[in-house]
Parts: C-alpha cells; structure tokens; sequence
C-alpha cells in the first residue's frame, strides 16, 4: 500500500527539474544578453573610429 509520503520525493525531484530547468534558461538569457552588448559595444566603438578617420581624411583632402 502506498502513502502519501512516497509521493513526494518524485514530486519534489519534478519541481527540481523545472526549477534548474527555468534557472538554466534565465542564466543563457543573461549570457546572450551580455555577449550581444559586448559586441554592439565594439561595433560602436569601430564605427566611431572610422567617423574620426573619414573626417580627418576629409579635412586633409579639402584644406591640406
């Protein structure tokens, strides 16, 4: 016969699983959401490098 307390270790190793299963997901979110803004950063910061490089050149061709 069983009882009530058999039951729950099998809930509980349910509800571990779905918890590590949602924190898993969340930790993935936060590693992409990082490297996708490490990225944008150094896209950013080269585009701004060659807007200094295309004005200065643009001056050098104009004045110089």
């Amino acid at each position: 016969m069983r009882t009530e307390f058999e039951d729950q270790p099998a809930q509980r190793s349910i509800l571990k699983r779905i918890l590590a299963g949602v924190v898993l997901v969340v930790a993935i979110a936060l590693a992409v959401k990082l490297l996708v803004g490490f990225v944008t950063a150094i896209f950013w910061t080269i585009v701004a490098i060659a807007v200094v490089v295309a004005i200065i050149w643009a001056l050098k061709v104009l004045i110089w």
